[in-house]
């Protein structure tokens, strides 16, 4: 089986392990942190959980020694600072640039075979930022974001139609950001059926409201960005990976005339397999969602610009 690093184990890094482990999807988890005991204490209260929960996976905490992580299949990056109440995804920027370029290079020379998934805020600029500071192919450097957005767009239709959320389909693409994310109303689906058809126009646009304030809804409640879903969702797409599922899920990913962009990542969907990304798919968007990509391709080039202004690129 596998082995998969973990940058960063707050909440989110160790929330993916946890569930990386539980799911016994890989032989061996790294998480790594910059903070003594952190990283070494998660470890050990989720391998004191190996007989109730019943998996054998070996989980590593370690402070700061890459030299532990050599030789993994996939690195999944948190690292950074959280997003905290009033702070946009763009405003970690200047902070986190620095970190993750530094954590990428050197993960790297350790596992120059790896998949990185990035889920660092703000995620589609600190892809961007890892696929050209490295130079690695594209496929081998994608970020979560669309999977996450998705699962709330879909937990919204499900609380708007009072079903089970696991009935519901529904897809986000473009930015993962509160401005940027394009939640497609008009593909939504319930058991099959349109939910256009099943909703209001103003109970549905509603719906598109609540998912793109999602994760700052969560933050206002919490103090602090979520870590349950965004784990679950890091450890969803490392499943595809290792076990190459070859499963269709939205993520930030590099295009080059697909879509009509270049040179940029963003959330589209994907098929994700053990070569990481396998086919990025078009979808057949109408005037007004193109429109709407457009516009947020269009955003997160200008967050990406700051990067150049700071001497990131």
């Amino acid at each position: 089986m596998a082995k998969i690093t973990i940058v960063g184990a707050g909440n989110v890094g160790a929330t993916c392990a946890n569930v990386l482990a539980f799911n016994k999807i890989a032989s061996e988890i790294v998480m790594l942190d910059v903070k003594e005991g952190v990283a070494e204490g998660k470890a050990m209260d989720m391998l004191q959980t190996t007989q109730t929960l019943g998996f054998e996976t070996k989980i590593k905490g370690v402070t700061g020694d890459y030299a532990q992580t050599a030789d993994s299949d996939v690195i999944i990056v948190t690292s950074g600072i959280p997003r905290k109440p009033g702070m946009t995804r763009e405003e970690l920027i200047g902070t986190n640039a620095n970190i993750v370029k530094s954590v990428v290079g050197t993960c790297l020379r350790y596992s120059p075979h790896a998949i990185f998934l990035m889920i660092s805020n703000p995620m589609d600029t600190m892809t961007y930022l890892a696929l050209k500071a490295t130079g690695l192919p594209k496929n081998r450097i994608f970020g979560m974001g669309g999977i996450l957005d998705s699962s709330r767009f879909k937990y919204y239709l499900s609380q708007a139609l009072n079903v089970n959320p696991a009935q519901v389909n529904g897809m986000v693409i473009g930015g993962h950001g509160d401005t940027t994310m394009i939640p497609l109303k008009r593909l939504a689906t319930y058991n099959s059926l349109p939910v256009s058809g099943l909703l209001s126009a103003e109970s549905l646009n509603k719906v598109v409201a609540d998912t793109m304030v999602g994760g700052a809804t969560l933050t206002s409640l919490l103090g602090t960005s979520a870590w349950y879903a965004p784990g679950a969702s890091g450890a969803y797409i490392v499943a595809s990976i290792i076990n190459d599922y070859k499963r269709l899920i939205p993520s930030c990913v590099y295009l080059d005339g697909e879509y009509g962009q270049r040179d940029i990542c963003i959330g589209v969907p994907a098929i994700i397999g053990r070569n990481g990304v396998e086919k990025i798919v078009t979808l057949d968007l109408n005037n007004e969602e193109k429109a709407l990509f457009e516009k947020s391709a269009d955003s997160v080039r200008s967050t990406n610009k700051v990067l150049k202004e700071i001497n990131a690129l």
